[in-house]
C-alpha cells in the first residue's frame, strides 16, 4: 500500500509542477489603470503592487518536489496495525554483542514504530516488517540494513555489502533465554522423531 501510493505521488508531481506553471491571464485593463490611479496618490504603495509577481516556475517545482516528498515521507511513516504490533516486542537500549560490540536501540516517540540503530560506524533509522517465522524484524531500506531479533539473540546485518554488522547480541531477556536453553535444549530438526509403541 505505501509503494502504491509513493508511486502515485510521483507520477502526480510533474503534473502539479505543470498546472502550477501554467501561463497567468493577463491583467485586465481596469486593473492597470486603478494601479495607475493608486500610484499618483501613493507611490510607495504602486511599487509594491508593481513587484509583485507570480512566482517562478522554478519555486513552483520546488514546491510541488516538496509537497510530493513530504506525501512519501507520510506514506513511509504509516505503519499497519500488524507492524505496530511488532514494535512493541522491539527490545530496546544498549545490548551487548560479540567482540565487545554495542548496539543501542532507541525508540522514536514522535514516530510510533520507528526505531534508530546506532552503534560503532553505523547508524540506521528502521521500521518493522512482518515475517513469516515470527522472528521482529527491522528494516532500513534507504540503508541497506536489517535487525533480526529471536527469543535468544539479535543480529544486524548489511544487506548492501552482505555482511554482519553485529552478531550474538543479547539483551538481558535474552540472556535468560540463551542459558534456559543450554540447560534445556529443545529437539533438533535433524533428529527424527520418537515413534510411538503400540
Amino acid at each position: 500500500m505505501k509503494t502504491f501510493i509513493a508511486s502515485a505521488l510521483m507520477l502526480l508531481a510533474p503534473a502539479f509542477a505543470l498546472a502550477q506553471t501554467s501561463p497567468q491571464p493577463a491583467a485586465k485593463p481596469a486593473a492597470k489603470e486603478t494601479a495607475k490611479a493608486h500610484a499618483k496618490t501613493n507611490p510607495t504603495r504602486a511599487t509594491r503592487i508593481a513587484k509583485a509577481e507570480p512566482p517562478s516556475s522554478r519555486s513552483l517545482l520546488r514546491s510541488a518536489t516538496t509537497q510530493v516528498a513530504a506525501g512519501i515521507m507520510a506514506a513511509e511513516a504509516a505503519l499497519s496495525p500488524a507492524e505496530l504490533t511488532i514494535a512493541e516486542r522491539v527490545q530496546v537500549g544498549r545490548i551487548a554483542c560479540e567482540l565487545g560490540a554495542y548496539v543501542t536501540l532507541k525508540a522514536d516517540p514522535a514516530s510510533p514504530g520507528h526505531f534508530d540503530v546506532e552503534g560503532k560506524g553505523f547508524k540506521y533509522r528502521m521500521a518493522p516488517v512482518a515475517t513469516t517465522t515470527g522472528a521482529v524484524r527491522l528494516e532500513d531500506q534507504t540503508g541497506g540494513a536489517v535487525w533480526l531479533q529471536i527469543a535468544n539473540k539479535s543480529m544486524l546485518m548489511d544487506q548492501k555489502r552482505g555482511q554482519r554488522l553485529a552478531d550474538e547480541c543479547m539483551s538481558p531477556e535474552q540472556t535468560l533465554v540463551a542459558e534456559a536453553m543450554k540447560k534445556n535444549p529443545p529437539p533438533s530438526l535433524l533428529e527424527p522423531l520418537p515413534v510411538a509403541k503400540k
